[in-house]
C-alpha cells in the first residue's frame, strides 16, 4: 500500500530583528548616510569624530528620529601622551539602553573643540570643567570659564604633567609608606614655595582680588526712590545656611525679582579626580564615601558595578540582594533628610528636619551594624562585599521596611503636602518644561518632576533591578511642588522594592574570589552609572591595566541639575530662589568634588 508523503507546511522566514540603534557601529551607518561627509569612524567601544563635524554629528544624533539620543549623560576627557580626548555619553530617553560613546581627539599643546551647547545645554558646566581642569576650548561656549579653580589659577590640575603643592609620586602606595613603615610627611619634605605655580607677573604679597561691582544704594537714595528699582548684584553664600553648604549663588535683582542667578562653585573642590588617578582601584571606594556623603551606600554602588563591567565579574546573588537593600535604604533616608530641610527653607525652622532624622538614624544603625561605620561606610568591594550582615539584621530591617516606615511617608504626606502655605509657596513655581530638562541634561527626582518617567534603574539596568517590580514615579508641571512631592512617592516604590528583596534574599557567598587590597583591571574605558537618590552618579574610568586608574571622572547629578538653576529661577522672587535651590537637593561634596 502507498504512504501518503507528509504534507510540508511552509514555515515563514524569521524576520530580520531590528537593530540595535545604541550600537556605536549601527549608529556611524546612519550618520553616514545622512551626513556623507562627516569624518568619523566606529567600533564596538565607540565613535570618533573629527572636531570640525561634531556639532553636525551631535545634532544629527539629537535629532534623528529613530537614533534619537537627546540625552547628554556625561561629558569628560582623557589627558593621553599625544592628544586630548574629549568624551561623550549619549543616550535615549524614550528608547533607554546602553550610552553611546563619542570621542573627539584635539592637539595636546592647543586644544581646541567646538563646543556642543547649542545642541545640548547641558554641556555647559561640563565643558566650562574640561576647560577648567585640562585646558581645552571650546569655541563658541557662551561663557567659558573656569568653574571649580578661580580664574587666576595657574596650570590644569587633570593634566598629567600636573604636580600639585606637597607631590610625592604619580601613584600610591607612596614608596615613603610602602614597605618600611617609616614615613615623614610630605610638608616637611616638600617646602609650599618649592612646588606652587603662580601666574606671569602675579605679585602674591600684594595680591587683592578683584571684587565684584555691586552697586550700593544709600539711605537718602533709597528714600527718594519710593518703589522705583535698579538691577542690584547680590551674593548669597558661600556662608549662608540657605544654600546648602559652600555654594556662593551671584543673583542679579530687579527689585526682588530675580533676573540671573548664576552659582559659583569650586569652594569645596579638592580635585576629588586627580587624587583618585593616584589612588589605587580599591582604595577609590571609601574615597567615594566623600562625594555626597548623604548617600555614602549608593556611590559605593556605582563605582562597584563601573569597575566590575571592566574587570567581568559576577556578583554572587546574595550580595546583589544586599546591595539592592543598602542603596533602596540609602534613596529612602536621602529623601527624608531632603523632605525636612526643604520645610526649613520654607520657614519651618527645624521641626521637620528632626522629624525626618529621627527615621534617619535608625537606617544608621543598620548601616553601621553591617559596615562598621555611620556615613562613611566603606562596605562593597568589586565582585561583592565586605562583609555579610549580622545576625538580627534583616529582622530589624523588615520590622522597619514593614511596619514602621509606611506609616512614615504617610504622616509626611499628610502634614507637608496638604499644608496650606506649603501649596501657596512651592505650586507654579521654578517650572522647568520637559524639553528644557532634557535638553539640560537633568536627572533624578529634578528630570523626572518635568514629566520625564526615566530611570537608570528601569532604562540601562544594572545589580539585579530587573527583577523587581517598581514603578517610575513622575510628574507633570515641572515646579518645586512637583519636586518635593515626588520624593515621596519614591519613597514608597523604595519600600516596595526593600519588601521583595527582603523577602527573596538567599543564603550564600557574598564576595567572588578572595579578598585583595590591590586589584588589576584588564586595559580599556568604560562609562557605569547608576540611578542614586540626587540622579543619575556615573564613573568614567580609563584603565592601562595597572593598578592605579589611568583616568577617574565623577559624573555628578547634582553639579549638572545646578547648571539649570538660572533657568529655574529667573523671573522669580528672590524667596522663591531659595526654595527652588532646595528643591535641586545639593551635596557640595559631590558638586565641587
Amino acid at each position: 500500500m502507498a504512504v501518503a508523503a507528509p504534507t510540508v507546511v511552509p514555515t515563514k522566514p524569521e524576520a530580520p530583528s531590528a537593530p540595535n540603534l545604541n550600537d556605536p557601529q549601527v549608529v556611524a551607518e546612519r550618520i553616514k548616510t545622512a551626513l556623507p561627509d562627516a569624518n568619523l569612524t566606529a567600533n564596538a567601544q565607540g565613535l570618533s569624530v573629527n572636531r570640525n563635524n561634531i556639532v553636525e554629528v551631535m545634532r544629527f544624533m539629537r535629532d534623528d528620529p529613530q537614533l534619537k539620543l537627546d540625552y547628554l549623560a556625561n561629558l569628560t576627557s582623557v589627558d593621553f601622551p599625544d592628544r586630548i580626548e574629549v568624551v561623550y555619553h549619549l543616550a535615549s530617553i524614550d528608547r533607554g539602553g546602553s550610552t553611546v560613546t563619542v570621542r573627539v581627539d584635539a592637539d595636546r599643546q592647543d586644544p581646541v573643540v567646538p563646543s556642543v551647547v547649542p545642541v545640548y545645554r547641558g554641556a555647559d558646566f561640563q565643558e566650562r570643567e574640561v576647560y577648567d581642569m585640562m585646558g581645552v576650548r571650546f569655541t563658541g561656549h557662551p561663557n567659558l570659564r573656569r568653574i571649580l579653580m578661580w580664574d587666576g589659577f595657574e596650570g590644569f590640575p587633570l593634566r598629567k604633567d600636573y604636580h600639585e603643592p606637597y607631590y610625592e609620586e604619580e601613584h600610591k602606595p607612596f614608596g615613603t609608606r610602602w614597605d618600611q613603615g617609616h614615613h615623614t610627611i610630605a610638608e616637611d619634605r616638600n617646602p609650599w614655595h618649592d612646588n606652587v605655580k603662580y601666574p606671569a607677573n602675579f605679585d602674591a604679597p600684594n595680591y587683592k582680588p578683584q571684587r565684584d561691582q555691586i552697586r550700593t544704594v544709600g539711605i537718602e537714595e533709597a528714600r527718594a526712590s519710593k518703589l522705583r528699582t535698579d538691577r542690584l548684584v547680590v551674593n548669597i553664600g558661600p556662608q549662608h545656611p540657605s544654600t546648602h553648604g559652600v555654594l556662593r549663588l551671584r543673583v542679579t535683582l530687579d527689585g526682588e525679582t530675580v533676573l540671573a542667578a548664576d552659582p559659583v562653585l569650586g569652594y569645596l573642590h579638592r580635585n576629588h579626580e586627580k587624587i583618585g588617578e593616584r589612588n589605587t582601584y580599591i582604595q577609590n571606594m571609601p574615597f567615594t564615601d566623600r562625594l555626597d556623603y548623604l548617600t555614602s551606600m549608593s556611590n559605593n554602588l556605582a563605582y562597584a558595578i563601573t569597575v566590575e563591567k571592566l574587570m567581568g565579574l559576577k556578583v554572587p546573588e546574595r550580595a546583589e540582594y544586599v546591595r539592592v537593600i543598602m542603596n533602596e535604604l540609602t534613596r529612602f533616608i536621602s529623601h527624608l533628610a531632603l523632605v525636612g530641610f526643604f520645610y526649613s527653607d520654607l520657614g519651618a525652622y527645624f521641626t521637620p528636619v528632626l522629624y525626618g532624622l529621627e527615621e534617619r538614624e535608625l537606617v544608621l544603625d543598620l548601616f553601621e551594624a553591617a559596615s562598621g561605620s555611620r556615613m562613611m561606610c566603606n562596605y562593597m568591594r568589586f565582585g561583592g562585599l565586605t562583609r555579610d550582615l549580622p545576625d538580627g539584621w534583616l529582622d530589624t530591617c523588615r520590622d522597619l521596611v514593614l511596619n514602621r516606615f509606611p506609616r512614615v511617608v504617610d504622616e509626611f504626606e499628610t502634614y507637608l503636602v496638604h499644608n496650606e502655605l506649603f501649596n501657596a509657596r512651592a505650586k507654579g513655581v521654578g517650572i522647568v518644561p520637559r524639553d528644557v530638562a532634557i535638553n539640560y541634561s537633568a536627572a533624578g527626582p529634578v528630570l523626572r518632576a518635568s514629566g520625564v518617567k526615566y530611570d537608570v534603574r528601569k532604562a540601562d539596568p544594572y545589580s539585579i533591578y530587573n527583577r523587581f517590580d517598581f514603578d517610575i514615579p513622575f510628574r507633570t508641571s515641572g515646579d518645586t511642588f512637583d519636586r518635593f512631592v515626588l520624593r515621596l512617592e519614591e519613597m514608597r516604590q523604595s519600600l516596595k522594592i526593600l519588601k521583595q528583596a527582603l523577602e527573596q534574599i538567599p543564603q550564600g557567598e557574598i564576595q567572588t574570589g578572595k579578598k585583595n587590597y590591590q586589584v588589576r583591571v584588564p586595559k580599556g574605558d568604560v562609562y557605569g552609572r547608576a540611578e542614586n537618590p540626587k540622579g543619575e552618579l556615573g564613573f568614567y574610568v580609563v584603565s592601562d591595566g595597572s593598578p592605579n586608574p589611568y583616568r577617574y571622572h565623577v559624573r555628578s547629578p547634582a553639579f549638572i541639575n545646578l547648571g539649570m538653576l538660572n533657568e529655574m529661577a529667573s523671573g522669580y522672587k528672590l524667596q522663591d530662589l531659595i526654595i527652588i535651590l532646595g528643591a535641586i537637593d545639593l551635596t557640595m561634596g559631590e558638586v565641587d568634588r
